[in-house]
């Protein structure tokens, strides 16, 4: 009884968010070949999977990007929202360096390709489950390149690095501040008369330099610490 409690503890459960039948239908069956992995959930839209998060707190969603109604990056934000230990693992074939910035910058802790091994799927699921992030390395050098590029770097006052200052640019200053404020990525975009896809990576970096892992803990950091 012991050795079965622990087993069904230590057991990930994970939802999957895609709007082909045949990849859900693919992606459960070689999932639910590992032993610490179960799927107890798949949905071909976003909102349907967000109820569900809502309810049952998954430990981690495979969710994919270009879905009816409602896309990943949006359903991300708001799982991240309503169950903050729920992991996101976008599983897309999407591979533009805005949307993997975008994607990251909305709370998701991996970013994969379709064509990934499923042991190696299986392998990510794991890590992102203990708090791991990771995204593939196909895609990693795009993000990089899509991130703005620092140019008039300003160093603000920090009291929490041993240099004691937090390397960001004067406009993630500005796009840090309406964070503060309680903006979204498009009323931030709106402010400064950016893309949209501009302002997520911008707020991508903030969150980064800060050392914080979403929105949220970046204006609480930035008012307790008096960097704003």
């Amino acid at each position: 009884m012991t050795n079965s409690t622990n087993e069904q503890r230590q057991m990930i459960k994970v939802v999957i968010v895609e709007d082909f039948k045949l990849t859900r239908v693919g992606l459960r069956c070689a999932l639910n070949e590992n032993p610490d992995i179960k799927v107890v959930a798949e949905f071909e839209n976003a909102i349907d999977g967000i109820k569900y998060v809502e309810h049952y707190k998954p430990d981690v969603v495979l969710m994919d990007l270009g879905l009816p109604s409602m896309n990943g990056i949006e359903a991300t934000m708001k799982i991240k929202e309503i169950s903050p230990e729920t992991r996101v693992i976008a599983l897309t074939s999407h591979d533009r360096g805005e949307e993997v910035v975008a994607m990251l910058s909305s709370g998701a802790s991996a970013y994969c390709l379709k064509d990934i091994e499923p042991q190696k799927l299986a392998g990510v699921i794991r890590d992102v489950a203990t708090g791991v992030c990771w995204i593939d390395a196909m895609v990693a050098a795009q993000a990089l390149g899509s991130l703005p590029k620092v140019e008039n770097v300003g160093f603000l006052p920090c009291k929490n690095t041993q240099e004691g200052r937090v390397p960001l640019t004067e406009r993630e200053f500005e796009v840090l501040k309406h964070l503060v404020s309680g903006k979204s990525n498009t009323e931030i975009a709106k402010e400064l008369i950016v893309s949209v896809h501009t302002a997520k990576a911008h707020v991508c970096s903030i969150l980064q330099k800060m050392c914080v892992n979403d929105r949220v803990q970046a204006a609480v950091k930035a008012v307790k610490e008096g960097i704003v």
